[in-house]
């Protein structure tokens, strides 16, 4: 293990890099052109990151546009920290704002759900039934956590009985993080998986794997617990360098990996879970588990004519979009950012920073008559976190390429404690700069 010492000097340098390397984009960048004059009706349902990043950039961008943003959310959940949360390194407020703090001036902003998509008739309609007319709609509505979906599972029980639940949300990270805190102490089985659907931030399944096998080690109790993690399918990372990297460290680390399991169900008075696979249903017993539930577009999307009609996510409800545009293949004035987005990669915030200014740049191309020779290649990012102070920074695009952002410093397959620096600290500026149209 490093020295104390020495972590924290290198943190100082890392953080004074870093910092230096924001204020040169900050001043470096060039002039925004001109604004352009249009009078056009734009709606964005959703005001996650990606809604939230694209009212900002089209507010710089245009004069007179009438910029329409609808969601009934009052809190902005900063979900790449939920992993951190749930590690007992971040107190859950880490990863809430609110709402209106990130929206620009400008922007109308509807608290409402939106209830209804007419890309016919070029309206929505919202929850409280008021019709609003668009000129474009950009759809950002980020994904449904189904967990219906997972018979036998109820929000209430997170945090107890070995129950644990990342993705839920910040307060369900944080109870997680006393289960599996529980756990470490006591020893027992752990089992971990991930839904067999497209889902967000696919890495994070195994980061957790990863973090409540080192807690059990710096504990001292590793012999006396069991972790298995259960992969969807016949591999546990998409881009196959990486599944083996993972499928070595998983080995090295006495992790027991089972393949072609699916969750269908579980019982958390009798401590089972129930997998899907080729033979048929299995049961396995656990003492701590962190259930993690098919995901989908949301309602609203899914019973819309823009989810793809066929393919293997016609079930899913992700909008049919050109995946090098972002733009919609059946309705052009509509396009997809972030997680609703029907493409093959890029269900995580890195993929939003990389989405948002090209279908910007389209929707302004299409106001001035002109193409945009903008494209997006898939880019994704993993920083796939190994134990507290190491993890891996995987960047890759559309055709499993690694891309590396920061060549001969980081290398993407190694345990680097400044890839975890990446995660723990600079991540979150990089969002919040994002949020406001810098990044």
């Amino acid at each position: 293990m490093d020295h104390p010492d020495r972590i924290a000097l290198s943190r100082r340098g890392f953080l004074g890099m870093a910092a230096g390397g924001m204020a040169l984009a900050g001043t470096g960048a060039p002039a925004r052109a001109q604004k352009i004059p249009t009078s056009a009706r734009i709606v964005i349902l959703g005001a996650g990151a990606a809604g939230t990043t694209m009212a900002r950039r089209l507010a710089e961008r245009l004069d007179g546009a009438t910029i329409t943003i609808v969601d009934a959310r009052k809190r902005h959940l900063y979900q790449p920290g939920f992993t951190l949360i749930a590690a007992g390194l971040k107190p859950a407020n880490y990863a809430v704002s609110s709402t209106a703090e990130w929206l620009p001036k400008g922007v109308e902003w509807i608290e409402e759900a939106a209830a209804e998509i007419d890309p016919e008739a070029n309206r929505i309609v919202t929850a409280g039934g008021k019709t609003v007319a668009y000129d474009f709609l950009i759809l950002a509505t980020g994904l449904k956590l189904d967990w219906d979906a997972v018979e036998g599972f109820d929000m209430n029980l997170v945090g107890t009985n070995g129950i644990g639940a990342v993705y839920a949300g910040p307060e369900q990270a944080a109870a997680t993080w006393g289960a599996m805190n529980r756990f470490t102490d006591e020893g027992g089985k752990a089992v971990f998986f991930r839904p067999a659907t497209e889902m967000k931030c696919a890495g994070a399944p195994l980061k957790y794997t990863f973090l409540t096998d080192d807690y059990a080690r710096r504990k001292g109790s590793r012999g006396r617990v069991e972790v298995h993690y259960h992969a969807h399918a016949g591999a546990l990372f998409s881009v196959p360098i990486v599944n083996e990297k993972v499928r070595m460290l998983f080995d090295d680390r006495g992790v027991k990996t089972q393949y072609n399991h699916v969750i269908k169900a579980i019982d958390p008075g009798k401590k089972i879970l129930t997998f899907a696979t080729p033979e048929g249903d299995i049961e396995t017993d656990y003492d701590f588990t962190n259930v993690i539930p098919p995901m989908v577009a949301p309602d609203v999307l899914r019973n819309s004519p823009l989810p793809w009609q066929g393919g293997p996510w016609m079930n899913e409800g992700w909008a049919e979009v050109n995946p090098e545009t972002m733009r919609h293949v059946r309705y052009p004035n509509v396009f997809a950012v972030g997680d609703c987005a029907g493409v093959p990669k890029g269900k995580t915030a890195a993929s939003v920073k990389w989405q948002v200014p090209v279908a910007e740049d389209h929707l302004i191309a299409d106001i001035e008559g002109k193409l945009s020779p903008a494209t997006y290649n898939g880019y994704t990012s993993c920083p796939m976190i190994t134990r507290v102070g190491r993890a891996m920074l995987i960047e890759f695009d559309y055709k499993n390429n690694l891309v590396e952002s920061f060549p001969g410093v980081i290398a993407p397959l190694e345990e680097l404690w400044i890839s975890w620096l990446m995660k723990e600290v600079a991540l979150k500026a990089t969002y919040n700069a994002m949020l406001r149209g810098k990044a």
